[in-house]
């Protein structure tokens, strides 16, 4: 669709002229005097967090599994017969490697997210039974992953398959989305790399809108499973 605006100096002026600016004019930065945000939960313990976490997945539908880095392969080879194999999709993520996690990817033909495949990939993750994804901070207080997506960390991975699984290092655990914004500022302060687009997931998809009858797997994943991991 093709167009042009007209006239939208003269009515960004106006508006600016209203809230007394200048048109173009840079606002200051403002400083909060009292950022109670910040301070809740913060004494809190990593397991404490997980227990957290745990309440809260019990009202988004959604199931946690426990295990350590030496037994991650053996757990997540079970989980992923529990949820019925099938094809299946995965993020282009090294951690997988690092995890050592190379023979169950392996194991189940699992496919790697390869964004110079085209529409190919996106096809793959509506084709698969279940998406697999390791996210970048977890938010104990909604257990909400969030996933910073990049070319090889698609959100097609986590949206299309009929079940999403989650890897939760348990040190990228957080209270809350205060802290996870506070992350994202930290490697913007550092000059790091940003990923363009941040997705949160909070269990499978649902809504209450028909009837004010609560619907789980509206769109996207049915099904969400987080497996927690201690010391990773």
């Amino acid at each position: 669709m093709n167009g042009t605006i007209e006239n939208r100096d003269a009515f960004l002026k106006k508006i600016a002229e209203k809230l007394h600016h200048t048109p173009k004019e840079v606002p200051e930065k403002l400083h909060w005097l009292h950022t109670p945000q910040e301070s809740v939960y913060q004494d809190y313990s990593s397991d404490q967090l997980v227990d957290m976490m745990k309440k809260a997945c019990e009202s988004i539908h959604t199931k946690v599994y426990q295990t350590t880095s030496k037994a991650i392969a053996r757990q997540l080879d079970q989980i992923i017969t529990d949820y019925g194999a099938g094809k299946i999709v995965a993020t282009k993520d090294p951690r997988f490697t690092e995890f050592g996690l190379t023979e169950v990817l392996e194991k189940y033909k699992i496919y790697s997210w390869d964004y110079t495949d085209g529409h190919v990939t996106i096809e793959k993750a509506a084709e698969a039974n279940i998406g697999l994804s390791i996210c970048d901070v977890m938010l104990a207080e909604s257990a909400s992953a969030g996933l910073f997506t990049d070319k090889n960390k698609a959100r097609s991975v986590s949206l299309l398959p009929e079940t999403s699984i989650v890897i939760v290092p348990q040190s990228l655990i957080v209270p809350r989305l205060t802290q996870a914004m506070q992350m994202v500022e930290d490697r913007v302060q550092k000059g790091q790399n940003l990923s363009s687009y941040i997705n949160f997931i909070s269990g499978p998809s649902n809504s209450a809108d028909i009837e004010m009858r609560l619907v789980v797997g509206v769109h996207g994943p049915i099904k969400v499973a987080y497996l927690i991991v201690s010391d990773l």
